[in-house]
Order: structure tokens, then sequence, then C-alpha cells
């Protein structure tokens, strides 16, 4: 069954980045909070991803960033939607971003997908068979000492100079190779269990 489950993720997740690619030019975006952004393009990558797996799988619930909230009648399957992770990436036309669903069945995971469409890069993985990248299998990096690592970080959105993350992200600098913060915590940690 995971088989099914995790090719539905990825046909949605392969649609919603054609969508992403179709807005690219014509979208507007406005602030969920201070900084946090969203366009019309999330919204509409939102609505393909839920329309495709609800065409296969009806009962099914969802999740989603974008005020998605919809219990299913099988309330044991609950998809979990980001239609566009790294928005503000998007907006300013720096391309790292992703489309990210996961599936969790009683609370626990057991598929997830996230798709890069600006490198055409599907990452996936079911519980208990591993994860792959474009369908071949993937792992961390062998490098066993910070100082020849890069570090991947994702900070919140809005955060101030003295919060503890900035201080925990300040404090690891000097004992790392170098740092990128990218903006697409899903593609962060995509890097990561891939080895880069």
């Amino acid at each position: 069954m995971e088989v099914e489950l995790l090719e539905t993720a990825e046909v949605a997740a392969r649609r919603a980045g054609a969508v992403l690619a179709e807005w690219v030019t014509r979208f507007s975006a406005r602030e969920k909070g201070p900084g946090d952004l969203v366009t019309e393009a999330d919204f509409a990558a939102q609505r393909v991803i839920v329309d495709l797996i609800s065409s296969r799988y009806p009962d099914h619930g969802f999740l989603g960033e974008e005020g998605l909230d919809r219990p299913g009648k099988d309330r044991s399957f609950r998809w979990i939607v980001d239609p566009l992770d790294g928005t503000c990436n998007y907006v300013h036309g720096f391309p790292y971003y992703a489309v990210s669903i996961a599936l969790e069945r009683d609370g626990r995971l057991i598929v997830g997908a996230v798709y890069d469409p600006n490198r055409d890069e599907m990452f996936s993985a079911a519980a208990e068979r591993g994860a792959t990248l474009n369908g071949r299998s993937i792992e961390t990096t062998a490098t066993e000492e910070l100082r020849q690592a890069m570090l991947m970080a994702s900070l919140p959105v809005k955060v101030n100079p003295d919060d503890e993350v900035v201080q925990r992200f300040l404090s690891v600098l000097p004992h790392v190779q170098t740092v990128q913060r990218t903006g697409s915590a899903a593609l962060n940690l995509c890097s990561i269990a891939c080895g880069r």
C-alpha cells in the first residue's frame, strides 16, 4: 500500500511544482505575518495537491500550511502539505523552494515527497524502505567532524538578534567549514539526507 501512497505523493508534488512554474511571472504576494509571505501560487499548488489526492483517497484528511485543516472520514490517514516551502525565495526569484507532502497513518509518518521543481529533483521516502533522490537510494555524509562540514540552517521568518535560536546558530559558526541559510527547511533536510 505504501508504494501507491508514495506514488500519489510524488505525482501530486510534481503537479504542484508545475503550478508554481506557471505562476512564477504572474503572482502577487501578501504578508500572513511580519515577513511571512503567501502568494496565489501557494493556494493554487495546494488546490492541485488536495484535488489529486482526494480523487484517489476521498476519505483521507488534510493539514496544510495555507489554512488547510480538513479531517477525513477515515481519521487514521492525514496528508500534511506545504505547497510552497520557501515562499520568500519564490517571491524574490531565488530558485530554492519546494513542494512538500507527507502522509501520516495513526499519527506516524509513513510516506513523504519533496519536489524541487527548479532542479527536477524528487526526494521521497517510505517507512522502513529508506529514502531516494529521483529513484536512487541516498544516504547522509560520511563526514564526522564539524570543521569539515557545511551547515544548513533554517531560522524563523522573523527573529530577534538575542533570540535563543540565533545564539545557537552563532555559537556553531566557528566550528564548521561553511554555512548556508537558504530559506527552505524541506530542501535543507533533503540536502542533509543525501549527503550534500
